[in-house]
């Protein structure tokens, strides 16, 4: 039986709260994401080492959260919501942090000149999978008003078609990475073979954001099934 919604705000309300000021301080560091790419399309080397400071800097805010919130999260009984729960959610959403972190390293480690017919589709695709990192930051915000209604109701309803939305959203990404794919290996022969293979494993490194923006919402949605 689901604990009431008066016992969750007694012993759930900071743990929750703290989930979702992590889940911003995520938005904040994949919102740095797209000028990234815009300076490496540019070759703009200070911008580049600029935005790459700026994703270390939100991805290392968001490690000493994580650290903070796993020592003190309550082990009561009157939790809200399952620990292990919570805490699934929270390495879900920490893991959209690493990935962007991962994309910045790469850049700043290797030459990842862009080829021009790649441009556009990439500027695309990397917006559009940050826009599931921010429908999934508006997902979590919202779970002050499920505990509020025990995970039910009309509220409940909202979040599930948030979450259908972000699933739309991630069903694209995955078709505009396929064709950013065929782009790359359409100009291959005009390539370094390390240099495809390094985009390459770059496509599937931006594609994980909207996965795992989409791993956030599919267990908001658990939470409320459960």
């Amino acid at each position: 039986m689901r604990t009431k919604p008066q016992i969750a705000t007694m012993f759930g309300k900071s743990p929750f709260k703290s989930l979702q000021t992590h889940i911003s301080i995520v938005k904040e560091c994949v919102s740095e994401v797209p000028p990234l790419f815009d300076a490496l399309i540019l070759g703009d080397q200070p911008t580049i080492t600029t935005q790459q400071e700026k994703i270390f800097a939100k991805e290392e805010e968001a490690d000493i959260l994580v650290d903070d919130l796993r020592m003190h999260l309550p082990r009561s009984m009157f939790m809200a919501v399952d620990r292990r729960d919570l805490l699934s959610l929270l390495d879900s959403q920490d893991s959209i942090a690493n990935t962007a972190q991962d994309i910045a390293g790469l850049i700043m480690e290797r030459d990842m000149s862009v080829p021009p017919e790649m441009i556009q589709p990439l500027k695309e695709f990397v917006q559009r999978c940050v826009d599931t990192c921010i429908q999934a930051t508006v997902i979590v915000e919202r779970i002050d008003e499920l505990i509020e209604t025990g995970f039910s109701g009309r509220e409940a309803e909202n979040v599930e078609d948030l979450v259908d939305e972000l699933c739309k959203i991630e069903a694209e990404t995955d078709v505009m990475g396929q064709n950013l794919a065929r782009a790359l290996f359409a100009n291959e022969d005009n390539m370094k073979p390390v240099s495809v293979m390094f985009w390459y494993q770059m496509i599937q490194w931006i594609g994980n954001l909207a996965d795992n923006a989409e791993t956030v919402g599919k267990q908001m949605r658990f939470l409320i099934a459960k």
